[in-house]
């Protein structure tokens, strides 16, 4: 009996040794995993407060070769004790790292002529784990293999990149996938923030199949939802904040049914006038001058052509490039943070892959 038992409490020690062996191990390679992203000499970074930030590159489709790439905040203070809360900004196409993150909401705000950053007191930052990714595929510095997929970037496979991108970062940074989850964002966040809500509610039911997320909500804010509503809005405050005539208005809204998804040749025109009435201010404070800068993402400089004729292509492309809707103030912000990623000496800090596409600038705005 007494051998018995000794060989009995020898296989659990060996068990136990094994599981312990291999958990320390498992630890060890998630550790190194996620702490080969953080970020050490980020250029112009001020020495304090101290920011502690990962940054790289999350595969959503390893057929495809389609990564997107992500910069992540832990929390100022308690961040194990944080929920963690995703940004994304709209566009569609405008980078979260351009905009959410050295812009808005995050604790490294970039300078003018993008020399290097400050530290932004009042950062989301303070209250959250903040989480920011550069989506759809094809923005910013995230990138595909598969040209095809550039084709297909409508709200559907843009959420379920999104949701592929959490669920593979959660594995990266074990530590956060009970942690209460928001997500948050603005502009066409409208479309992207609510469905990828959506999809994470969906699959969170079927346990067995998708790993649980712990979603408690999302905010949207200045989101595009409809058509209808967005540009009879837009004409309205147009007019009512003497940007466009007595005339332009009553034209516009003449010839304009904003119900309907296919506008009229009459009703493109009478928007065109509009349009290039809003791009000679700054649509975000009218009253305040507007960014006299080069810029490859202002409204004046955005698509392949700034004037009226670029605007009469088929409707879907009408819609996404006429008018791109993001927030934050200063009209050069976009120029700033332009310079700023395109220095070789940030990218290598940044573990962004330089050695893609060497030759095409990163932009805030694809």
């Amino acid at each position: 009996m007494n051998m018995k038992m000794n060989v009995i409490l020898c296989l659990q020690f060996l068990c136990f040794f094994l599981l312990s062996t291999w958990f320390i191990k498992a630890s060890a390679i998630n550790l190194e995993t996620y702490e080969s992203d953080r970020i050490i000499d980020l250029p112009g970074q001020p020495s304090s407060p101290s920011v502690s930030h990962f940054s790289g590159y999350i595969t959503v489709n390893e057929n495809h070769g389609r990564e997107l790439f992500y910069w992540f905040f832990e929390a100022q203070s308690e961040p194990s004790k944080k929920p963690l809360l995703l940004w994304l900004n709209g566009g569609p196409g405008c980078s979260s790292v351009g905009y959410g993150a050295v812009v808005e909401i995050g604790p490294l705000i970039v300078n003018k002529n993008g020399e290097g950053l400050h530290f932004n007191t009042y950062s989301w930052n303070q209250e959250a784990n903040l989480l920011f990714v550069e989506s759809p595929v094809g923005v910013g510095f995230s990138y595909t293999n598969t040209s095809s997929d550039l084709t297909i970037l409508e709200d559907n496979f843009v959420a379920k990149d999104a949701y592929n991108f959490l669920v593979n970062w959660l594995q990266r940074f074990p530590q956060f996938k009970s942690r209460d989850f928001f997500i948050s964002g603005e502009s066409y966040g409208g479309h992207y923030i609510p469905q990828l809500a959506e999809l994470i509610f969906d699959r969170n039911k079927d346990g067995s199949k998708y790993p649980f997320i712990n979603l408690k909500g999302f905010i949207v804010r200045n989101p595009k939802t409809d058509d209808y509503y967005d540009y009879k809005g837009l004409l309205e405050y147009a007019w009512s904040h003497a940007v466009i005539s007595d005339q332009q208005y009553d034209k516009a809204k003449q010839l304009c049914d904003f119900k309907q998804f296919e506008w009229s040749n009459e009703c493109n025109k009478a928007m065109n006038e509009v349009f290039q009435d809003y791009l000679e201010i700054d649509i975000y404070n009218i009253y305040a001058p507007a960014c006299l800068l080069n810029s490859t993402s202002s409204i004046a400089d955005d698509g392949d052509s700034n004037g009226p004729e670029s605007l009469t292509k088929e409707r879907n492309d009408y819609r996404l490039k006429r008018m791109r809707i993001f927030g934050g103030y200063d009209p050069c912000y976009s120029n700033y943070a332009e310079e700023y990623f395109n220095r070789k000496d940030v990218q290598s800090s940044f573990h962004a892959d330089t050695k893609r596409d060497t030759n095409v600038a990163w932009k805030v705005c694809k």
